[in-house]
């Protein structure tokens, strides 16, 4: 008699969500905050204007993290420390960098994985040698000439560490 063949290690979570303004954007950003630990790598896709940055400002505040999350498209990289306790958030814009891990080995962030919240904008091709295990956001919006406040967002675990994560929280 042949066994079923066992479940692929570590299958990928995922959930589909409609955004349909920056408040939810932002509220989406801080309860996913609540699922968010020291290690974590957060890879946040999006056309320009998608949301990445509100998500990321929702997440600054669930993680209660100091100073105002902004786009650090020009500096690159912020580090935002805690208020109380918890982990940094450190918020990286690749948009303007070319190259893979190399190019972005100047930032050190495989020194500060461990301690910190890493969630990087543009990072696809460029991050993901950091981690195994990591979170990826991909948010859709229409393009053109157009007020559409909606986002399809998908939000993806991949690694041991997302198996059993909770994301189904987020819908909430």
């Amino acid at each position: 008699m042949e066994r079923p063949a066992a479940p692929a290690a570590h299958e990928a979570a995922e959930i589909r969500l409609t955004i349909t303004s920056p408040e939810q954007m932002r509220e989406l950003g801080r309860r996913l905050a609540k699922l968010l630990s020291a290690g974590d790598l957060v890879m946040l896709s999006g056309e320009l204007g998608a949301g990445k940055t509100t998500l990321t400002r929702g997440l600054g505040e669930g993680l209660g993290v100091r100073g105002a999350v902004t786009s650090p498209t020009f500096v690159i990289a912020r580090v935002h420390p805690s208020l109380g306790g918890g982990p940094p958030l450190v918020h990286v814009d690749a948009y303007r960098l070319a190259g893979g891990l190399d190019e972005m080995e100047d930032l050190d962030l495989d020194v500060s994985l461990p301690d910190s919240v890493i969630v990087v904008e543009w990072g696809e091709g460029k991050v993901e040698e950091l981690a195994d295990d990591r979170l990826q956001v991909v948010i859709h919006r229409a393009v053109g000439d157009t007020t559409d406040e909606v986002r399809h967002v998908t939000v993806t675990g991949l690694g041991e560490r997302w198996a059993e994560a909770g994301l189904e929280t987020l819908t909430g």
